[in-house]
């Protein structure tokens, strides 16, 4: 079955419109990096092998991000918010929406690095609800006043304070604890992350909260 985000209204911006990228670039970079990702078929799709991530121009503090994800066998890959661009990797300053096949993806046997975590540290509710390999789920981040939202296939799978005790003492606890800048920012980047594997986006878009 073919899934599709919600109605479109004025005050969205594509990012990927099943033909072309808007407003994203290489991190780190100035151009698309056309050697590590491929537009056809109406997929924006990582190309398996050494990684370059994807990150938009603009920054954005409160937000709503829409996005169509698939994964091959095994995929693994993600969707990273409120990045500081720096040398550090993206995973270094922003928390990850996991994009994952839970059932041939090592990550997948622990809840809180399977696909809809926010990766390492909060785990998806019971009962979330996954499309088979290769076909598209409908990935949902919500990000206002202080409170964050991970949906998938239009149940909310994740709910967090940004800012919460619960949160950061999960950071504290983490392999993120030594990273300076992570979740130090109320603005950034959106990150679509290389992760080596095959992954795939339909329609990308987001608005501003």
């Amino acid at each position: 079955m073919v899934r599709t985000p919600s109605a479109t209204n004025d005050d969205w911006t594509g990012l990927f419109d099943g033909q072309r990228t808007a407003g994203l670039r290489a991190y780190g970079g100035d151009d698309f990096p056309a050697d590590h990702w491929r537009i056809g078929g109406g997929r924006l799709s990582a190309i398996p092998g050494p990684g370059v991530d994807l990150v938009t121009n603009e920054t954005f503090a409160d937000f709503e991000l829409e996005f169509l994800w698939a994964v091959a066998s095994g995929g693994n890959g993600g969707v990273i918010y409120r990045v500081i661009e720096s040398d550090q990797p993206s995973w270094a300053s922003g928390p990850e929406y996991q994009i994952l096949d839970d059932a041939a993806h090592a990550d997948g046997v622990d809840p809180v690095t399977s696909a809809g975590a926010v990766y390492d540290l909060l785990a998806p509710g019971a009962g979330k609800r996954l499309a088979s390999v290769g076909e598209d789920n409908i990935g949902r981040i919500v990000v206002r006043d202080g409170s964050v939202e991970h949906w998938l296939n239009g149940d909310l799978i994740v709910a967090y304070e940004w800012a919460g005790p619960d949160v950061r003492a999960k950071i504290a606890a983490s392999k993120f604890r030594d990273l300076p800048d992570f979740m130090a920012a109320e603005t950034g980047h959106v990150v679509l992350q290389h992760h080596g594997e095959e992954v795939s986006f339909g329609s990308i878009r987001i608005r501003p909260l």
